[in-house]
């Protein structure tokens, strides 16, 4: 099992290469099954998830190939099974993104009840109930949904879907389906996360009808067929805003090419008010700050909350940054309940945090000190790679593959901009 070692104490200086966002790559994958022609997708990231994905379409049937600097090809005219199974999609949550493509193009799937981080609960309830709006026939049995079309039926019906709570898989599962139903649909509390106007974009391209995506209400009007196009994978706004954390916390100058500033408003405003100097233009995000984090940061207390607020995929890496930070902070995490599995971990290198529910209260210290680590999830992963990086001495964090499965090449990316990191078994 892979580990990383981090000797830290070093400012990071340079450039970094932002990768394409795994969490609009991976519906985007899925997208492809909606046509029977050729669809190419570009800037497509690394990543284990993205493998496991890819490992699901090849079962499905659908030609799948890479290419370089991360094209990948995709053709679902050869599609033969329509069915997602647990052995493919155990680690990988977005595996029920699968459901909507294939009930929409093929009236019928069979997808396994999802994996992946165990930060909460994350049900699939809000998919199912919007998928039977729009008169799919759907059953749980033995972990697996079963969803077909009603006799007689060729396409799913168009409908108004109001889910419980915001949901961005659910929104990207009804825009998939939508696109191929016969009528128009409305999306109510839809998901406003930028992988989901980038997903909107990519459907458009096929020939869909969507307007409103980006907004919490999304109108898209039914089509027989969609064709094959070209597309371009978002940067990845959680891998920019760790970059970010990570060159606040040790210090230093840094230009994260493809950054963008318009998706991270929440996280940069908190970062500019603890003391770090952050400038953006069209080619990506420059972020300037003295260190040692101590000396020059205020601890940020924040909430976390649905897009466009502070998003919880980066409350791991900005705790780490706080735990360095000068005075006490407050961390509410309302999304998921079992999301700061993290604070013990840093505990062990030296953190003061005290949890109680969902609020964590960090005092912040001088100083941390290197240990040995085990990583819980992939962003706890990412905050402990932050914290190792400003410890004295030798920090080693276990069980990587959390951190593989949503950074491309992390230590790699940080080895070039000055860190002492390296990957060993």
């Amino acid at each position: 099992m892979d580990k990383l070692l981090i000797r830290g104490g070093r400012p990071l200086n340079g450039e970094a290469l932002i990768s394409g966002a795994k969490n609009a790559a991976l519906p985007e994958l899925c997208a492809a099954l909606l046509s029977d022609e050729p669809i190419t997708l570009r800037n497509v990231p690394g990543l284990q998830d993205v493998v496991t994905m890819l490992k699901l379409l090849h079962h499905m049937g659908v030609t799948a190939e890479r290419g370089a600097d991360g094209e990948v090809r995709l053709d679902a005219s050869t599609l033969t099974l329509p069915e997602a199974p647990y052995e493919l999609v155990k680690t990988m949550r977005a595996s029920v993104l699968a459901l909507g493509p294939l009930v929409a193009r093929f009236g019928r799937a069979r997808v396994s009840l999802p994996g992946g981080c165990g930060i909460g609960s994350r049900p699939v309830d809000q998919h199912i109930k919007g998928l039977q709006a729009m008169g799919a026939e759907i059953t749980v049995e033995h972990g697996y949904m079963l969803a077909s079309l009603p006799a007689g039926r060729t396409r799913l019906k168009g409908a108004r879907i109001t889910t419980d709570m915001v949901t961005v898989t659910g929104t990207e599962n009804f825009l998939m389906a939508a696109a191929l139903a016969e009528g128009e649909t409305v999306l109510e509390n839809a998901a406003q996360e930028p992988e989901i106007p980038d997903l909107a974009e990519m459907l458009i391209a096929m020939g869909a009808r969507i307007e409103g995506h980006g907004t919490s209400r999304i109108r898209i009007q039914g089509v027989e067929r969609l064709h094959g196009c070209d597309h371009t994978v978002v940067a990845d706004r959680i891998e920019t805003g760790t970059f970010l954390c990570a060159v606040a916390a040790t210090g230093g100058d840094v230009f994260l090419r493809h950054g963008r500033a318009d998706h991270l408003d929440a996280v940069i405003d908190k970062l500019r008010e603890a003391g770090a100097s952050i400038t953006a233009n069209d080619q990506g995000i420059r972020v300037q700050a003295k260190g040692p984090a101590y000396e020059h940061f205020k601890a940020q207390s924040f909430r976390t909350t649905e897009y466009p607020g502070f998003p919880t995929d980066m409350q791991a890496q900005f705790m780490a940054l706080n735990c360095v930070s000068r005075g006490t902070s407050t961390v509410t995490e309302t999304i998921f309940e079992n999301r700061f599995m993290h604070v013990d971990e840093l505990a062990r290198l030296g953190a003061r945090i005290q949890t109680d529910g969902k609020v964590a209260v960090i005092e912040g210290v001088p100083r941390l000190s290197g240990a040995t680590v085990m990583a819980t999830d992939l962003r706890a992963s990412a905050s402990l790679v932050i914290a190792g990086l400003v410890a004295e001495g030798e920090t080693v964090v276990d069980r990587i593959y959390h951190l593989d499965r949503g950074y491309d090449r992390m230590e790699d990316k940080l080895r070039g901009l000055g860190a002492d990191i390296e990957r060993t078994r």
